[in-house]
């Protein structure tokens, strides 16, 4: 199993408060993943304020740092710690300009860089950014074609595509990255999410899921893979989880409902997730549970808790939260 650590580059007032982070606190905090034998750091996508935020918060603008900025910065201050996005919004990024940006940060890390896609959790900020697009546009269909023209700009020469929303004519894309493959992880959790990563990914990084649900779509992903002539073991089931740690089950469930994800996750309630199963299907626990439910995700098939979240009121008890659950599950030992 391997453990990546999900930075705060877009969470203030979504899990933590307003202020939270400061730009220089981003490589320290990587050099302290890669100390502690994490295998990654992920940062998040968002570039405006959910409703919901501004109603809780009003008045206080959360501060939304560019996550492939922050990422490399984090590969130059590390040595072996992979970097990841969990996930860049494809959608509202020019796949020609992600292309090169992805190729040039994996090349100067040495091939560091998980390229984790999605489509992006509110359509409203999708709206703020294009309203004019997004009168018509059906984001899944954008996610679809930038796949397709990320693949071709990895892999050919010279590219040409021509697609409903993106089109580019005999680009010489270079470098390619350092990894061929680039590792990209298809995010979302839905049916649709599972057939992308099973014809473009390198991994599949929904979000949590009841545990049978997980498994069912586990074995979908797998079995899909094989039909389309895919190496189903070559595809990392990565799924994110929200992390917090506490002596006992109950205080560890007691910290996270305080916490400001809880009205994150009421804010998402469309994507169709029982919010009742939160608690017992996140990393949420004493330090033995959440060994037993590590061990139980690694039993249907989970290769890598990715991105993990941990909620916090200060950054202090953030990074002390990061270095419990690696004493926990000890990352890299």
């Amino acid at each position: 199993m391997k453990f990546s650590v999900c930075l705060p580059t877009g969470f203030e007032g979504v899990m933590h408060p307003i202020p939270f982070v400061e730009a220089t606190d981003f490589v320290p905090l990587a050099q302290l993943c890669e100390r502690l034998g994490y295998d990654g750091v992920w940062g998040n996508d968002h570039i405006t304020t959910q409703h919901y935020v501004e109603e809780k918060f009003p008045g206080r603008t959360p501060r939304f740092y560019e996550v492939m900025t922050v990422l490399a910065f984090c590969a130059a201050a590390t040595t072996r710690l992979r970097v990841g996005t969990a996930v860049a919004v494809l959608p509202m990024r020019d796949p020609l300009w992600l292309a090169k940006q992805a190729a040039t940060l994996d090349a100067m890390s040495g091939g560091r860089l998980d390229l984790g896609l999605g489509i992006g959790a509110y359509r409203e900020e999708f709206a703020a950014w294009a309203p004019r697009l997004a009168r018509t546009a059906q984001r899944g269909e954008m996610l679809d074609e930038g796949l397709a023209m990320l693949h071709a700009l990895f892999t050919e020469p010279r590219t040409s595509f021509d697609g409903k929303y993106y089109a580019c004519r005999d680009v010489a894309m270079s470098p390619k990255p350092a990894q061929a493959p680039l590792p990209i992880y298809v995010g979302g959790h839905n049916m649709a999410s599972v057939e992308r990563a099973a014809r473009w990914g390198r991994g599949w990084l929904p979000g949590w899921r009841p545990w049978a649900e997980l498994a069912e779509r586990i074995a979908t992903l797998r079995a899909r893979a094989a039909e389309l002539g895919r190496d189903p073991d070559s595809i990392e089931v990565a799924p994110q989880f929200s992390v917090t740690v506490g002596r006992t089950p109950e205080a560890a469930e007691a910290r996270y409902m305080a916490s400001d994800l809880v009205a994150h996750r009421k804010s998402l309630a469309y994507t169709g997730r029982d919010l009742s199963q939160q608690v017992v299907a996140n990393l949420v626990g004493s330090p033995d549970l959440i060994r037993e439910k590590v061990a139980g995700l690694a039993a249907i098939g989970v290769r890598h808790c990715c991105g993990l979240m941990f909620p916090a009121d200060t950054l202090a008890e953030y990074r002390e939260q990061v270095e419990w659950f690696a004493e926990v599950v000890r990352p890299g030992g």
